[in-house]
């Protein structure tokens, strides 16, 4: 068994382990995880309650022989299912909470079988000082370029394009999956904790070369339920904008086939306009349900825009005091999309 010691975010993608394993509890790892880690928990969220209740209010050594119980049986039956067909060279890093009992007794049984095991060293709290570092403690490494535009200019589609062609970029709202706005949470579909979207950024940013500029898409503080943290807010607040300018037709085409998901759910349609209610009358959201009913799609999405989305754009926009470069399309098809993304990956260089 061998103690390893994680110096850095970046470092996690050059250990020489075929996996990762998280032996915490499944509560623990849903909270947050190393990401790319499996969870093959000794003890469950029950047995671990258990134990511990019986650690603090009976005997130590009755909870320590009945978690060397509950960790043998639970180890066992990942042999037998997730690790039964691991080759002989397989190697394993293990982590726990603080990269102790857990983690250590997983770590010794797998080593008993000839694999050679890591263990890290602190656990997941080594990893989550790292991010705290990464995200509160220093200042966004790189240059910033931001993507801007009102609501339906494919922004993100745009950047997901300039990473195909070798830009910088980070997919802020891939990280939070959430697309925006009271539409952006796909149907049947949870975001991240709070805890895992700062794991899952901190280390797209540990893998930007600090020498070139990334591209992100305009966002407010706040994705969804997650908020951004400082270093990279207020990186964005400072960095250049270039702005997608598209007239309203072609951002209705574009949202029919992005929201394609919501619109073929009436039920769920109708709950997300609900949802405008504290912003617009009754009367309003009742023609904007008509349309729905119909499968107007296209002039639903337009009204919403022009009624909606498009004056809080503008109210934002006036807050800040960046000039904004603009760049004109008539259409957001694919060749569209492809000269805009060209465009912007010569930017970013």
């Amino acid at each position: 068994m061998q103690r390893i010691t994680l110096t850095s975010l970046a470092a996690l993608d050059a250990l020489p382990f075929d996996e990762v394993i998280d032996a915490r509890s499944p509560s623990e790892y849903a909270e947050d995880h190393l990401p790319g880690a499996i969870n093959l928990p000794v003890l469950d969220d029950l047995e671990r309650a258990e134990v511990g209740t019986i650690y603090v209010q009976e005997s130590r050594l009755r909870a320590r022989k009945l978690g060397a119980a509950r960790v043998s049986r639970n180890v066992a039956q990942h042999l037998e299912t997730a690790l039964a067909d691991k080759p002989a060279d397989y190697k394993p890093l293990i982590y726990c909470w603080r990269g102790g009992q857990r983690s250590g007794s997983f770590a010794m049984i797998l080593g008993q079988i000839g694999w050679q095991v890591g263990v890290l060293e602190g656990g997941w709290k080594t990893w989550r000082k790292l991010v705290q570092h990464a995200l509160y403690e220093v200042p966004f490494p790189n240059p910033v370029l931001i993507l801007d535009g009102n609501t339906g200019t494919a922004k993100t589609e745009i950047l997901l394009r300039v990473a195909a062609r070798g830009g910088q970029v980070i997919d802020l709202e891939g990280l939070a999956r959430h697309r925006g706005s009271l539409f952006g949470l796909a149907p049947g579909d949870t975001q991240p904790s709070q805890k895992a979207f700062k794991s899952a950024l901190a280390l797209a940013v540990s893998r930007l070369d600090p020498t070139r500029p990334v591209l992100l898409e305009a966002e407010s503080n706040r994705i969804g339920q997650l908020r951004l943290p400082p270093s990279i807010w207020r990186a964005m607040q400072d960095a250049p904008r270039i702005k997608i300018d598209a007239p309203i037709d072609a951002r209705a085409t574009w949202l029919t086939q992005a929201y394609s998901d919501i619109i073929a759910d009436p039920d769920e349609l109708r709950l997300r306009i609900d949802a405008l209610a504290p912003f617009h009358a009754q009367a309003t959201r009742a023609e904007w349900h008509q349309l729905a009913e119909i499968q107007d799609f296209e002039t639903l999405a337009a009204r919403l825009m022009v009624e909606h989305y498009d004056p809080r754009y503008e109210r934002t926009a006036l807050r800040r005091e960046l000039a904004n470069e603009v760049l004109k399309t008539e259409r957001l098809d694919d060749p569209a999309l492809e000269a805009l993304a060209a465009t912007l990956a010569a930017r970013l260089g």
